[in-house]
């Protein structure tokens, strides 16, 4: 990184209009100060800065070639995006990155028209890219369309699919192979720029294809052979055999940090009307020109604020330990005692905890890249075998492979163990990454143990409780960030199967929470408490199965009975009420209030003003409270408050 901070080209462009009257002579200083201003601007915010850093020439190079935004630029998986937004209009509103009525983290369609496709979970660059150039071929068009996609996305299966498809359609298609992860650095030098321009070039093409005609002449032997040639002579200077056979025309691999070698490949690729699928290989470095990016492990793929100069990032103290860190040492001292104990993560060893587990037990620790329907199957096998596998996955990730968690798992009563960590709502990471589904897409499968930890300590026994159940699959989910501060019990207690507790009891009014809303339902006890009106408060802790002499008590005993989740409608109060309502407890006038996420799409904010956003802080519940007594003038100074 420069020292001067001063941007004197990047001040003049407002959108990639404006940067395409620069000159090519000028573009490595525009580059130069992209990459400053994009450090700059995440040294306020945090975020993603390392992908973004890697692909500044890149973003330069793409938005000079092509005519954005009739040219469709998709990013996958986004995180890589914000020298984009700073070139697409939205520099003046970079600071409000992942921030309340701030810019989205990540690609987002209602933000900009620059923004063809969102994307925030991984590898749907291809097929939406795919769906586009369809689209525009029935249209009649001529325009671009270009995928950008990382190396860590080719991890997953739907990369494949969409490559497949493509290959077999021949519509006209730029897929952007941005590679910064290999082990064994490719030629990327003077020598591969050479072939990488000479071989996107339209005479090369064109004596290929006469090449290709002469080659049908040829007797059938002859012929086959000429072809794989030609292919595979190419595949073996420039690694691109794989993507050859799937249909695509390979290109590169070139260095994706020198304009010069980027410049005339894409003005190649962007003029040839005929070309059908192409594979473009760059090679870039996550956190290249920040020097304290470089040297991190994980080159600052994620990061809070920091300084600016150093790098050094800022550190809150906490109060309590995070939720992931409790569930990891939690699995170890389990896996310690049980050598049957495995885990699998799909590429997020750091964010699910997993990595400590790993340094304890590097036989035992499996990441399986970023493929969450293996990662589920396989964690099946495991378990068919005997083994007692821990599928720790984000909630919002183990969205992606639902139908092997359904079939391969459920089906079968496999005793798979889930650890959904991101459970609810997650702040900076907005409506793409937030556990809101989970209650509702687990709790309908049959046989199925959901669990939900009301507090740090209670994560302990669940994890405990999830490796004593050896008969059927089971789940437990578990927010973001800090624990509540409470005791820690020295190990885990094994829970009794779909057993609630009674955390404080009252007559009037009861509240039944699942998850870490209990601390807010005990604060609107208190209030409501204060008011005259005598409070139960009970940790539901399964949704599933039900605690059925527990609700059948909770409401034979009281006027009102509230659920309280975070998690959308469909979840546990829907499978209370369904209870409930076959039961009979409904038919005697019991007032029940079920407390969800609203039915949206909620956007990012700090958590604790999602959450009153949502409606599921205490005041809301005392709200509730008072309204199911018919207390609207009181209630209605609760919400005023």
């Amino acid at each position: 990184m420069t020292q001067s901070l001063r941007t004197p080209l990047l001040d003049q462009i407002n959108d990639p209009v404006e940067l395409r009257r620069l000159s090519e002579e000028q573009l490595p200083q525009l580059a130069a100060e992209l990459r400053n201003e994009t450090v700059r601007i995440v040294s306020i915010t945090g975020g993603h800065l390392g992908a973004s850093l890697g692909v500044i020439e890149l973003t330069v190079a793409l938005h000079y070639v092509f005519d954005t935004p009739r040219d469709r630029l998709i990013w996958d998986v986004g995180h890589q995006s914000y020298p984009h937004k700073i070139l697409t209009g939205r520099r003046d509103r970079m600071p409000t990155l992942r921030q309340g009525g701030g810019l989205s983290g990540f690609t987002k369609r209602s933000e900009s028209v620059y923004d063809p496709f969102g994307a925030a979970h991984t590898s749907t660059s291809i097929s939406a890219g795919l769906g586009m150039a369809v689209a525009r071929d029935y249209r009649g068009l001529n325009h671009n369309v270009i995928a950008v996609i990382g190396d860590g996305a080719m991890s997953a299966g739907m990369a494949y699919e969409a490559m497949n498809n493509a290959g077999s359609m021949h519509s006209r298609l730029l897929v952007i192979l941005n590679d910064n992860d290999m082990s064994i650095a490719p030629p990327v030098g003077a020598m591969s720029a050479y072939l990488s321009r000479l071989i996107s070039s339209k005479p090369y093409r064109s004596i290929r294809h006469v090449l290709a005609d002469i080659a049908e002449k040829l007797p059938r032997g002859l012929e086959v052979a000429a072809r794989k040639a030609e292919e595979y002579a190419r595949g073996l200077v420039t690694g691109g055999t794989l993507f050859e056979e799937m249909g695509f025309f390979y290109v590169g691999p070139i260095d994706g940090h020198n304009l010069e070698h980027l410049l005339p490949v894409l003005k190649n690729l962007r003029d040839d009307r005929e070309a059908g699928p192409v594979l473009l290989h760059v090679v870039t470095k996550k956190g290249h020109g920040y020097p304290p990016a470089e040297r991190s492990a994980d080159k600052y793929h994620g990061v809070g604020k920091f300084d600016l100069v150093t790098g050094e990032q800022v550190k809150v103290k906490a109060n309590a330990p995070t939720y992931t860190d409790v569930f990891a040492r939690s699995l170890i001292a389990e896996a310690e005692r049980d050598k049957r104990i495995v885990a699998i993560t799909a590429a997020m060893p750091a964010g699910t905890g997993l990595d400590k587990f790993e340094k304890r037990f590097p036989d035992r620790c499996f990441d399986v890249g970023i493929a969450e329907q293996h990662a589920v199957t396989f964690a099946a096998g495991l378990a068919a075998e005997g083994f007692k596998p821990f599928a720790a996955i984000y909630s919002t990730f183990l969205q992606r492979a639902y139908d092997q968690v359904m079939h391969d798992v459920a089906l079968q009563s496999l005793p798979v163990r889930f650890a959904m960590d991101r459970a609810g709502l997650v702040g900076a990471d907005g409506p793409t990454h937030a556990g809101a589904f989970d209650l509702a897409y687990l709790c309908c499968l049959p046989g199925f143990v959901v669990m939900a930890a009301a507090d740090e300590a209670e994560l302990v026994h669940m994890v405990a409780t999830a490796a004593a159940i050896d008969d059927r699959p089971s789940a437990f989910r578990y927010p973001r960030g800090e624990g509540v501060g409470v005791d820690m019990p020295a190990i885990g207690e094994v829970l009794p199967i779909g057993k609630g507790r009674i955390i404080r009891e009252g007559t009037k009014v009861a509240i039944v929470s699942l998850g870490t809303r209990l601390k807010e339902a005990l604060k609107a006890a208190e209030e409501l408490a204060a008011r005259g009106l005598s409070t139960t408060v009970a940790d539901a802790r399964f949704a599933k199965p039900i605690d059925h002499d527990l609700i059948r008590r909770l409401a034979q005993e009281h006027p009102v009975l509230i659920t309280v989740e975070e998690g959308s409608v469909g979840g546990f109060a829907a499978h209370v009420m369904q209870f409930m309502a076959t039961d009979g407890l409904l038919d005697g006038g019991l007032r029940f209030r079920p407390m969800t996420l609203p039915d949206i799409f909620q956007d990012q904010d700090k958590p604790e003003l999602q959450y009153d956003q949502a409606g599921l802080n205490a005041r809301h519940i005392v709200e509730v409270a008072l309204r199911a007594l018919g207390l609207d003038r009181e209630a209605q100074g609760i919400a005023r408050a």
